[in-house]
């Protein structure tokens, strides 16, 4: 197998993780610790697999050695393991390849959902509201947590714009691919005649940025505050709870009045606002890498339509991996996973297609069809 040898000094590495994380300075260090324990918790999975590797290849070397054998008796003993470990082994092969796979840096982030109404009058934001509802029952089956930022509703009983704070476990690197624009088609309540609509909600995924990494000079930033509005308690237009922060630079408008405390609304739009000023960042990046890189799914790009809910035939449709799910009741529950790992196979796919390629260059090989 390639990439043996990486493997051996992550191994190496993992185990002189494992002596550190027992030493009485580095526990002593609470800082110094953390950062040592995220390391060995990242590079559990890969050791794992490939000392399940290397024992399943030892076990093959010793049955394959057996073959040699005079009694048929062990020779069929051996074949008859050789069977079993020969598939196991592939299927550990491909796993490995996959976990060594360049790491996404925001996949165990935390996440800005943005959910907006697009084309379609009231029955987008109607859609919009059922679309974050779906995402909230996707988050309490994976024990995330979801805080709602603001909301604006629409006459309707809809939403024209809600955001959202949703953190746990993995979160980017289950939703990232979410972001675009989400078409749906059905027939509105308001049609006398059956007809079927087409409208379109806008969903933007953005990871959470950290403190550290963007930078919010105090002065390029205006903080307004104001009464809340909307259904609430005694502090609902008496108040000025609601906070509106603007960043002067770059234009960008963050509000939150879903707290009745001030201070826990601007630490809610705080939070949204480094997430977007980070988004952009990472646009430029992007930017920089080349045209071959435009059109990357889960970047936050809305220009493109990514995915049709079909209510009269309970079809969802993904238009970027051409997967069709007959299971449009089940989907809107908030049970995301077949189109979640679909995606992330697929994309896991892809990379791994760039990686044979990359490596066929370096070794000077012609390319893989």
């Amino acid at each position: 197998m390639q990439y043996v040898q990486k493997l051996d000094e992550l191994e190496t590495r993992f185990e002189d993780l494992t002596r550190q994380m027992a030493d009485p300075s580095v526990i002593n260090d609470p800082e110094n610790y953390r950062k040592i324990a995220k390391t060995h918790s990242e590079l559990t999975e890969v050791v794992t697999r490939y000392r399940d590797y290397k024992r399943i290849r030892h076990n093959l070397d010793d049955a394959r050695l057996m073959l040699a054998e005079s009694d048929p008796d062990l020779r069929h003993m051996a074949e008859e393991e050789i069977e079993a470990l020969e598939p196991e082994m592939s299927g550990l092969e491909e796993q490995l390849k996959l976990l060594l796979l360049p790491k996404d840096p925001n996949d165990d982030r935390d996440v800005v959902l943005e959910i907006r109404a697009g084309a379609g009058g009231d029955e987008a934001s109607l859609f919009a509201a059922e679309m974050f509802r779906m995402y909230a029952r996707y988050a309490e089956a994976l024990n995330w947590r979801v805080e709602l930022t603001s909301s604006s509703e629409s006459g309707a009983g809809g939403v024209k714009e809600v955001i959202a704070l949703i953190s746990g476990e993995k979160v980017f690197s289950r939703l990232k691919y979410e972001s675009g624009v989400h078409r749906v088609q059905r027939v509105p309540v308001t049609e006398q005649q059956g007809r079927i609509h087409t409208s379109t909600v806008t969903v933007a995924v953005l990871p959470e940025a950290d403190d550290v990494e963007v930078s919010i000079d105090p002065s390029d930033i205006r903080i307004d505050t104001f009464c809340s509005s909307g259904p609430g308690g005694q502090s609902v237009n008496t108040t000025y709870s609601a906070v509106r922060i603007t960043h002067l630079p770059t234009g960008l408008v963050v509000s939150c009045q879903d707290e009745k405390s001030q201070i826990k609304n601007r630490a809610k739009a705080m939070r949204v606002l480094r997430s977007r000023l980070y988004e952009i960042e990472l646009q430029k990046q992007l930017a920089q890498i080349g045209a071959d890189r435009k059109n990357m799914v889960g970047t936050g790009d809305r220009s493109e339509k990514i995915r049709t809910y079909n209510f009269k035939e309970n079809r969802v449709t993904d238009h970027r991996i051409g997967l069709t799910l007959y299971q449009l009741d089940q989907v809107i529950e908030g049970r995301l996973d077949p189109i979640v790992d679909a995606l992330t196979t697929y994309y896991q796919t892809e990379k791994l297609k760039e990686q044979a390629a990359t490596d066929d260059r370096s070794n000077g090989a012609a390319p893989r069809r």
